[in-house]
């Protein structure tokens, strides 16, 4: 459906699949600490697997995000470490 909205919202992410035990183990890496993990079975509902699909972002406005995991976390946690720090 054509939408008349003056704005649009794009999903922006990498566009591929990271397992939550990568993800993990980058957070670990750059918080300098190991998780307590309780691994279970695959509740119901839960996603066997997403990403961010960013066609419409490639499509409309010619932009293809790039960044790897290991850097997008980092700079989320540096930034989440030195905003809360300061509060």
């Amino acid at each position: 459906a054509a939408s008349y909205a003056p704005y649009r919202i794009y999903n922006i992410g990498n566009n591929n699949p990271v397992e939550l035990m990568k993800f993990i183990e980058v957070l670990e890496d750059c918080l300098g600490k190991k998780a307590d993990k309780n691994l279970l079975p695959m509740q119901p509902g839960d996603v066997p697997g997403s990403y961010a699909d960013v066609d419409d972002l490639v499509n409309d406005v010619g932009f293809k995000p790039s960044t790897p995991i290991e850097q997008g976390i980092e700079k989320s946690v540096k930034w989440y470490l030195d905003y809360y720090e300061k509060t």
